[in-house]
């Protein structure tokens, strides 16, 4: 299957809910034809009737399903790399290696495999733009985050040093860098404890997905010449990763 459009496309992976889905729609308001890239076709094909795009399936750790998703689009200008998430909060000693195994192909070799995919039609657009969604964990390290954050600084190293091999090139290179951001993360990182999730974000204003869905639209419509190459974003109450202020 290929589908034309005569919009500016955008593909976002990781787009059936949380930051994913809030960038579908701030995308599509911004005049984009955004593909949905994502396992819960259910759910993305929802958002893609919502806002006149398109939903594909995508398993970013499945190399064909990588394949057949890129194939089915004709063209690209921006490419959200968002898919991602962590399991668990084991100490080094204590992991859990399917865990570690499960966050290193979602979020490095989905990743990877993904941009090298549509690499060469972000390339051909004469316009392009890679926004990788990272976080402050790939700034920082934290007790029993390990197999989370090595994933993350992978990732992150990833995208930038596609920076530097694609300098000169027609295409823009932005990391966007959240903290705290109610989403389903925890729910997923705790395999679905509902209170250990609320626990996370207690006490304390967090990011919604939509405020992060506006830092990377607010990036893509900068003029072709303006590259903002890392974005950190935290709420007010966060510090760092493992500081913050919770009122009782």
């Amino acid at each position: 299957m290929t589908i034309s459009t005569d919009r500016p496309v955008a593909v976002i992976t990781g787009a059936s809910s949380g930051i994913g889905a809030a960038t579908a729609r701030e995308l599509a308001g911004r005049g984009f034809h955004v593909f949905l890239g994502a396992r819960r076709t259910e759910l993305s094909e929802k958002i893609a009737a919502e806002i006149d795009g398109t939903a594909l399936p995508l398993d970013v750790t499945d190399v064909d399903s990588v394949s057949a998703f890129a194939a089915a689009i004709p063209t690209a200008r921006v490419l959200v790399n968002n898919a991602g998430g962590a399991k668990g909060m084991a100490s080094v000693r204590d992991a859990d290696e399917e865990h570690w195994r499960w966050m290193w192909e979602t979020n490095v070799l989905g990743t990877l495999r993904v941009t090298r995919a549509l690499l060469p039609a972000l390339l051909a657009s004469g316009d392009g733009h890679i926004i990788t969604v990272t976080s402050v964990a790939a700034l920082e390290t934290y007790d029993n985050g390990a197999g989370y954050t090595s994933a993350k600084h992978a990732q992150a190293a990833l995208h930038r040093t596609l920076r530097g091999e694609l300098l000169g090139e027609p295409i823009r290179l932005t990391e966007i860098a959240p903290g705290l951001v109610e989403t389903e993360f925890s729910l997923v990182r705790f395999d679905g404890d509902e209170d250990k999730a609320d626990k996370v974000y207690a006490g304390l204003t967090p990011l919604t997905a939509g405020d992060v869905a506006e830092v990377i639209g607010f990036a893509v419509s900068r003029p072709s010449h303006v590259n903002l190459d890392t974005i950190v974003l935290k709420p007010r109450d966060q510090a760092s990763a493992t500081r913050a202020f919770r009122r009782s």
